[in-house]
Order: C-alpha cells, then sequence, then structure tokens
C-alpha cells in the first residue's frame, strides 16, 4: 500500500481585518460558515485526505479558543496540536513553525478561511497525499484572476509561470490555499529570502518546485466549489452555499464526526458520545441520524 500524507497544518492566523469588527476581538476562523466555525471546513478538507495528525496554527491569544472547540482530537481519532504565530511573516512560515510537527513525514497545508466541496474531491485528495515525491498544489477557473496567485500552464498541463496577484494575468487559474509537499519543503522554507513584504512567500516555494519539474498542478473541475471568505460578501455567500446544499441534501458538509466515523477511526458509541458533546443541537441530532445514511450518501 502506498504511503500516505501523515501530516496536516491549518493555518488560522491572520488579524482578518477586511472583516473587521467582526474580526476584532475573534480569530476569523471562528466565524460561523452557516451551522460550523469556519476551521471546520479545512479540517474537514485534511480528514477527507485520509490525515489524522494535524496541527492549527493562530495567534497565542486565539489557542485557547481552538483548543477549547477541538480539543486534542481524541473523540475522533485524530491528534491535535496548537502553534503560535503572532506576526505575519507569510505562509511559508508555517513550515519552520511546524518543523517539529513535521519531523520526517510529508505535510500538507491549507489555508484556514477556505471551503472547498464537491464530488470526486476524495479522490483528487488521495492522489495528491499519495504522491512521494515534489509537491501538489490545486488550481481553479475565477473571473478575477488578479486578486489572487495565478498559474499559467502549457497545452500538456505543466506549469509554465507563478505570478502573485498580477496586474495583468496570463491565466484565469487562481491557486487556492491547499499544498501538499514532500519533506523537502522544511529546507526549502529555510532557505528562502524575506519578501518585499517582509513575508516568506509560499509562490517562492512552489516556484523552486516547479523549476526543479516537481510541482504538480491538479485542476479543479466544474462539479468542485472553492469559496475564499476574505470580505463580509464572500463570507455570506459560503454561508448561502452552505446552507442550500445542506437543506436540499439533508446531508451535512464538513462534518467532522461523519468524516471520522466513515473513515473507521471511530465507532458507533464514540460517535454516539461526540453528539452527546452538542447538547440538543441540530448538529447533534444530525449524528444520531448519521449511522441511518446510505454508504452511498
Amino acid at each position: 500500500m502506498t504511503a500516505r500524507t501523515h501530516k496536516g497544518i491549518v493555518l488560522a492566523g491572520g488579524n482578518g481585518s477586511r472583516l473587521w469588527p467582526l474580526t476584532l476581538t475573534v480569530s476569523k476562523q471562528l466565524l460561523p460558515i452557516f451551522d460550523k466555525p469556519m476551521v471546520f471546513y479545512p479540517i474537514s478538507v485534511l480528514m477527507l485526505a485520509g490525515i489524522r495528525d494535524l496541527m492549527i496554527i493562530s495567534q497565542s491569544n486565539n489557542l485557547p479558543l481552538y483548543k477549547a472547540l477541538l480539543g486534542d482530537g481524541r473523540d475522533l481519532g485524530v491528534h491535535f496540536s496548537y502553534a503560535a504565530q503572532d506576526e505575519p511573516r507569510g505562509l511559508a512560515d508555517a513550515f519552520l513553525v511546524a518543523r517539529d510537527f513535521v519531523g520526517n513525514d510529508r505535510v500538507a497545508l491549507m489555508l484556514g478561511d477556505n471551503v472547498l466541496y464537491g464530488q470526486g474531491l476524495t479522490h483528487l485528495l488521495a492522489d495528491a497525499a499519495c504522491r512521494s515525491e515534489g509537491a501538489t498544489i490545486f488550481a481553479y477557473r475565477v473571473p478575477n484572476p488578479e486578486q489572487f496567485g495565478v498559474i499559467e500552464l502549457d497545452g500538456c498541463g505543466r506549469p509554465l509561470r507563478i505570478e502573485e496577484k498580477p496586474s495583468e494575468a496570463r491565466s484565469n487559474l487562481a491557486l487556492i490555499g491547499l499544498y501538499f509537499y514532500d519533506n523537502k519543503v522544511l529546507s526549502l522554507a529555510a532557505s528562502l529570502k524575506w519578501s518585499a513584504r517582509a513575508e516568506l512567500e509560499i509562490t517562492d516555494l512552489n516556484r523552486i518546485y516547479m523549476e526543479s519539474g516537481k510541482l504538480h498542478v491538479t485542476l479543479l473541475g466544474r462539479g468542485i466549489a472553492w469559496l475564499d471568505t476574505g470580505t463580509f460578501g464572500a463570507l455570506l455567500d459560503a454561508s448561502n452555499y452552505i446552507a442550500t446544499l445542506e437543506r436540499r441534501q439533508n446531508l451535512k458538509v464538513a462534518c467532522l464526526e461523519e468524516i471520522a466515523w466513515r473513515n473507521d477511526w471511530i465507532d458507533d458509541s464514540q460517535l454516539e458520545a461526540c453528539a452527546r458533546r452538542w447538547g440538543n443541537s441540530e448538529y447533534a441530532r444530525y449524528l444520531l441520524r448519521t449511522r441511518r445514511l446510505e454508504p452511498w450518501d
């Protein structure tokens, strides 16, 4: 059996200034996306990739809130670690913060304000998690590429160029906040130079992999939705999207307990214990109904 990526990082830092006053006193990733905290969504993606050892990186003052919400993970059959990043030193700095946590393993990084959902996503995640060498990044067609990191591909789907928020984009393929790396990422991140905005840029890291021919690009198609939640409008859109899906399908998106149960990381009795934790809420009642769902639901 092919070895999988074992370590996952959720980067839940930043001051969320575009969402002030909502985020003046609380971490953006603790805001709700319909019926769940935002951070559940990136955690769910890493769990769908089969990753059970997870680190949450945020500011020191926010870590007690994440610990109160998530605990150590044992009730989900996973393990949560926590680390502080108090200054905005760039996405690639996460690999310096998490160096001891990653150890000798491969690692996935997901931004805490990204929502990713759709048919076939689990298979794409499994492919990335099983790739033993190089890096895998994910691209998504957008109407406003100048607001994102953008990747240009050749006719065979190989990466040609990566640009960060270009004024005139050569491509409409935005890079979403999900990355899978081999263990070389630790030494490569440590070798990066500070950018003009005094950050260690994930774009520079990905360029190193691209120039060595080790960067794999997975293009997300029509059946998958990617939602960034950095503005008030985007936050509302994401909540409305999840609400519509859940009401129409009678299934929950990013339900961590259900994912753990379907992965056989917890059994029926543990699932019931999880439900009791959430009291008399609809979320708890959904967990109690989960055992009656069909395998394909």
